[in-house]
């Protein structure tokens, strides 16, 4: 992606159309290019080269925006980081990126003074909102830039993002993502919903420093794509702002949904100008997104699935498909395949390791050569995601090898029951892990959340459960709780539930 051209083109051709739209201000692509290049001129005075590593703990802001594009203009390095992870967390894939500047917004229990005396790359800390001591403020930074061109040769191989798909405090694990790869999600997304269309609006309320999020700054700049830009995710906030700003377009994670349906003025928000949405991820309660779809009259549903690995989305189900329970086939330009044990070929409805070949694949992980070549494997990578392909080429995911529970010699896929137990009209939401079992050797536990003033007995939904699954694949164990603990893209934490 060559984001300095993209920008003077869309700035040249619609100037005055809305980039995006962030607390009732729009930003214009004319003003969307000036302020980029601000920000590009002001970390090429601050001292940032092409190949330099800039990480950025942000909240979703328009100055994430400016960060992002000035940081690709410059043919530097973007290092994204989940807004809620620790100090010890920050210092951990800080350190490990060899991140030359920081770009942050002060939080009460972040220490940044600590965090740089610890990164010994890193030499500048830019601040966004409030001024620390020592630290460069983005304002100051960005209005002592003048826009202008600053001269970088950059090519499709050099590393554009360094994806930090967990903040671990252990083992780091860095994605690498190269500007040629930049390009993949905004064309795989013109493809599957058959083109972007120039008055499409989209709607984002997932993080910029997860592909999901990013994503909409791709579209946007690729397509001429304005977006409206939530700083947080918020139900009913959300659709409040499909009707206020006529979105036609959005891609969310599985439990939005599940939060949409549960809010008790659902079915009064205007949805009829929506032209498709997405998931993305395998979902385990494809009736509760049919419930939602009724809603959105003129929208088509699309199922999807990838990684950050692979440049999501790597498979989407057809415009007219009904098969929401699949994720779908994937883009011309990336095959898919599905292999077993000791990487041999799997027969048509067989499950095995989920593969993908193609240019939008990571090159590996930085500074992780074990981990890469565990992972790249013949020309495929291995993703970790159970699969099968049925006789039309569909694929279906039937959850995560860490996913798949052994119940004394029987395999039992957790997503699989997640979808029974959400079929029960008084179930909010539900995840089921493995424990372990004496006996069994370990055995699924089911945690379930209850619809708003409702009740419901354990041994009510071991009664329903029965009908719809066989015995060693009925939870041992159930904990009704008030709520899941979620991650910042809205997942369910299932670390955290096998550690209770």
């Amino acid at each position: 992606m060559k984001v300095r051209e993209i920008l003077d083109n869309q700035a040249k051709n619609i100037p005055q159309k809305r980039a995006f739209i962030f607390k009732g201000e729009a930003v214009s692509f004319a003003q969307l290019k000036e302020r980029v290049e601000k920000l590009c001129a002001g970390l090429s005075q601050a001292g940032i080269r092409k190949g330099d590593k800039v990480a950025l703990y942000l909240p979703n802001w328009p100055e994430y925006i400016y960060s992002y594009l000035a940081i690709w203009s410059l043919g530097a390095v973007a290092v994204p980081l989940d807004f809620m992870l620790t100090e010890d967390e920050i210092i951990s894939c800080v350190a490990h990126s060899e991140a030359k500047m920081l770009i942050a917004k002060p939080k009460a229990n972040l220490n940044l003074e600590q965090v740089k005396q610890k990164c010994p790359d890193l030499k500048s800390i830019v601040t966004c909102k409030d001024k620390i001591e020592g630290g460069i403020f983005f304002d100051e930074l960005m209005n002592k830039g003048s826009a202008g061109v600053v001269n970088a040769q950059i090519s499709d191989t050099d590393y554009a993002i360094i994806f930090y798909t967990s903040g671990t405090t252990g083992r780091p694990k860095g994605v690498l993502i190269n500007y040629r790869q930049l390009d993949a999600p905004p064309k795989s997304m013109d493809f599957f919903v058959g083109g972007i269309k120039p008055d499409d609006v989209s709607l984002c309320a997932l993080p910029f420093s997860h592909l999901g999020g990013l994503i909409y700054i791709q579209n946007c700049i690729a397509h001429g794509l304005t977006f409206v830009l939530l700083e947080r995710f918020i139900p009913a906030e959300f659709l409040k702002n499909i009707a206020e700003h006529k979105v036609t377009c959005f891609w969310i994670v599985p439990s939005m949904y599940y939060a949409f349906l549960q809010l008790k003025e659902f079915e009064t928000f205007d949805l009829s100008r929506l032209r498709w949405i997405v998931t993305f991820g395998a979902s385990n309660s494809p009736d509760a997104l049919r419930r939602f779809i009724q809603f959105c009259p003129k929208a088509s549903l699309l199922n999807g699935w990838g990684l950050t690995e692979t440049n999501a989305p790597t498979t989407v189900i057809p415009m007219d498909s009904k098969k929401l329970e699949s994720v779908g086939r994937p883009a011309p330009w990336i095959e898919v395949k599905v292999f077993g044990d000791n990487d041999s070929g799997v027969p048509c409805g067989g499950v095995g390791e989920v593969a993908v070949k193609s240019w939008v694949v990571t090159d590996g992980y930085f500074k992780d050569p074990e981990l890469t070549a565990a992972a790249l494997r013949k020309g495929w990578f291995f993703t970790g995601d159970l699969g099968k392909i049925d006789s039309e080429g569909l694929l279906y995911i039937v959850g995560r090898k860490k996913e798949m529970i052994k119940v004394g010699g029987e395999i039992v896929f957790e997503p699989e029951v997640e979808s029974v137990i959400h079929k029960h009209p008084l179930v909010a939401e539900a995840a089921v892990v493995g424990v372990a079992d004496k006996l069994r050797g370990e055995v699924p536990k089911a945690f379930i959340v209850l619809k708003e003033n409702s009740a419901l007995s354990e041994e009510d939904l071991r009664f329903f459960l029965r009908e719809h699954l066989a015995h060693f694949k009925i939870p041992h164990y159930f904990e009704f709780t008030d709520s899941l603990p979620k991650n910042r893209v809205g997942k369910i934490d299932k670390e955290t539930l096998r550690k209770r």
